[in-house]
């Protein structure tokens, strides 16, 4: 997989950059909940509402009294009428902890829209999901390193802040998904919801970033965003290759067979980040800049049980 990773044509045509998020489609995402799939060990109650009955001042419902439940929630008001014995239930407090890992490095350039719009935009969704429900959001930029970071946002008064960090943060550098993992890991103590945005064009793999990661007990969602471009590429005839990251040169000659090549090489490398994410209990997803950001998170996001 050396070769892989960020060798783009140097005649990439010009970017069409874009506004993050329009108006209507926050409406839309106003209406969400982000979900874990895993229990959260919090050091304190948090101020998120949950749908899950627990033992918060605020009342959700009540059902039949079984042997064993705390005699301090019966309603001795609805048994002094109905000689009956009913529980009262009330809405948990929880603390979600929503982390975004963001890959800013140069090769998220590529692509019209660049990969990395598409990638800002996926992160300012799930953000804005969590800030309006009060989550502990969290956004980290990445190439080398985690050179960059908006922290413990909380409440959709925030959302300008991070959409001002977003559309300023630059894609430049190389990619070294293994630092930058150990690094969050290392800052984010809390369990919680991590999502990577990245291509994973690394030329230092995947694994050892995943590992940091999954050591933490996170819910892990993994979304690798490729372009048509790459993907199907419609090159002919001799080419010199420029690697937007290092600068590394090639030149070829480009012939069927070796796209052919070249597609089952990228799509082997796919799977194998599929295939590591699914056997460690991790999401993953491939997404393609052409289809539309929107459908990925309220369609897919969704199915996968991240958003509801």
């Amino acid at each position: 997989m050396a070769q892989l990773p960020s060798a783009q044509p140097v005649n990439q045509p010009p970017k069409q950059e874009g506004l993050l998020l329009d108006p209507d489609f926050l409406a839309r995402l106003e209406q969400l909940e982000l979900i874990s799939r895993k229990i959260h060990a919090s050091r304190s109650k948090g101020e998120r509402r949950s749908k899950r009955k627990g033992e918060s001042a605020e009342f959700a419902d009540y059902r039949n009294y079984v042997i064993g439940d705390d005699l301090r929630h019966i309603d001795w008001n609805i048994y002094a009428r109905l000689d009956k014995l009913f529980l009262k239930l009330f809405l948990e407090e929880e603390d979600l902890n929503v982390s975004v890992l963001l890959d800013v490095s140069g090769s998220m350039q590529y692509g019209n829209p660049s990969k990395g719009l598409y990638a800002k935009r996926v992160a300012a969704a799930l953000a804005y999901i969590g800030l309006c429900n009060y989550d502990r959001v969290n956004v980290y930029a990445y190439n080398e390193k985690v050179h960059d970071f908006r922290r413990a946002l909380r409440g959709r008064r925030m959302m300008s802040q991070l959409i001002g960090f977003l559309e300023e943060m630059p894609l430049e550098g190389k990619s070294h998904f293994a630092a930058a993992a150990r690094q969050f890991a290392m800052q984010q103590s809390q369990k919680g919801i991590v999502l990577i945005l990245s291509d994973f064009m690394d030329k230092g793999g995947f694994e050892e970033g995943f590992r940091f990661l999954i050591g933490r007990k996170m819910d892990i969602y993994a979304l690798q965003i490729l372009s048509p471009e790459e993907v199907e590429p419609e090159l002919t005839g001799d080419l010199k290759l420029v690697d937007i990251e290092d600068e590394d040169v090639a030149e070829v000659t480009v012939t069927k067979p070796l796209l052919d090549k070249y597609k089952a090489t990228l799509q082997a490398y796919c799977e194998s980040i599929r295939d590591y994410c699914t056997q460690r209990g991790a999401a993953y997803h491939l997404a393609i800049t052409n289809q539309p950001f929107e459908s990925l998170v309220l369609n897919y996001l969704r199915r996968r049980g991240l958003v509801r």
